[in-house]
């Protein structure tokens, strides 16, 4: 199984063409595998790696990224196929991987799903659906947090990667509050900007914004008297507020590390806060009836789980209040009191899942153990 084809469709901002990247370059570059990575929208990957061109096909480190147009070219499918989040395949694809099944050759059919912490997420995980037609078997694969799922998306040497620079603000019991906190804001849209802002502009804890350009300055540059410019930091109060240009995955992962506290939305850049190691909270993808807090409490659930009571709460309200875009302000004063106990219990699980198996480890390990 030498041979890896990924499908991906671009329907969350940068989330979907996140993850397909990740999985991809971590495939190519530390498995002996060919990966072939057909995205439809280039310039959302270009946007995270900027090498990247927009032409038909190009090779991009060590993976062979190809533009998945309409008039999708006829192609050999490769011994594993993944259709990233549903994507549904080209049918002509389809119909070359039944006549490989009728040979004997079929491939090894995944549908990566989106990442949940939702219990009936464990009983779907490699569960397998069967093509009436041909008995082509597609297998459903999990990501997740607990040993009965997919894992997450885990280089070899992202947990021995040290810091690159020391803590801005080491673990503290209030009221010492001299060291800024340094804060990175990744976001939607979200109307509970404006009390985040008046709390931390008010608040005894001196605090350094660093809000990546995109879709969340259309929630702070109208509570300001002029609009944020990349390199020209506004001071509000205890708060500094400065926009810094959009990254790339390997930048954002290094500002993650660099924070004490993380903002991030969606589920690649939750993965990645997950392996910073400080605290974080989690904007999730809003969908139709509020279906994203029901997946957004469950992974709270697991997340606070060992956590002291008032801990717990603390992070559930502000987290829930954020997410509802209602008013932060005295969530976040009331989170703020526990910051110390926040980074010990959050280091605490993040270590859980450090011993968990890897996403593309477990996904190699059942490629290999497949039968088709």
């Amino acid at each position: 199984m030498k041979s890896w084809d990924i499908f991906c469709r671009v329907i969350d901002n940068y989330g979907d063409i996140g993850v397909c990247w990740r999985l991809a370059r971590q495939l190519a570059n530390e498995y002996p595998f060919q990966i072939r990575l057909f995205v439809d929208e280039l310039a959302a990957l270009k946007m995270i790696w900027p090498e990247t061109e927009l032409i038909r096909h190009q090779t991009l480190a060590k993976v062979e990224v190809h533009h998945w147009t309409e008039d999708f070219l006829d192609t050999k499918p490769a011994d594993v196929v993944i259709e990233a989040f549903a994507c549904d395949i080209p049918q002509s694809y389809i119909a070359t991987m039944e006549l490989m099944k009728s040979k004997g050759q079929a491939p090894v059919w995944i549908n990566l799903d989106y990442l949940s912490a939702e219990p009936w997420v464990e009983d779907c995980h490699k569960m397998q659906s069967i093509q009436p037609a041909s008995g082509l078997r597609k297998t459903f694969f999990f990501p997740g947090f607990t040993d009965k799922t997919g894992g997450l998306i885990r280089e070899k040497d992202i947990t021995s990667t040290p810091r690159v620079t020391p803590l801005a603000n080491p673990p503290y019991d209030p009221p010492n509050f001299d060291t800024p906190l340094l804060v990175s804001l990744f976001a939607y849209e979200n109307q509970a900007v404006a009390s985040l802002i008046e709390a931390w502009q008010k608040g005894p804890q001196k605090i350094h914004c660093l809000i990546p350009q995109g879709r969340a300055m259309k929630s702070i540059n109208p509570l300001l008297a002029s609009p944020l410019v990349a390199g020209q930091p506004q001071a509000l109060g205890a708060l500094t507020l400065e926009t810094i240009p959009f990254m790339n995955q390997l930048e954002y992962d290094q500002l993650l590390k660099r924070c004490d506290l993380n903002f991030v939305r969606g589920e690649d850049s939750l993965v990645r806060a997950i392996w910073a190691g400080t605290p974080f909270v989690w904007q999730i993808y809003p969908q139709e009836e509020d279906a994203h807090l029901v997946k957004l409490e469950a992974f709270l659930e697991q997340y606070t789980q060992a956590m002291p009571d008032e801990l717990k709460q603390s992070i559930k309200h502000f987290w829930l209040s954020w997410n509802k875009q209602q008013s932060v302000f005295d969530d976040w004063n009331r989170l703020n009191q526990y910051f110390n106990q926040w980074v010990s219990g959050n280091s605490e699980w993040r270590l859980l899942q450090v011993k968990r198996k890897d996403l593309v480890g477990q996904l190699v390990e059942f490629v290999g153990n497949s039968t088709v």
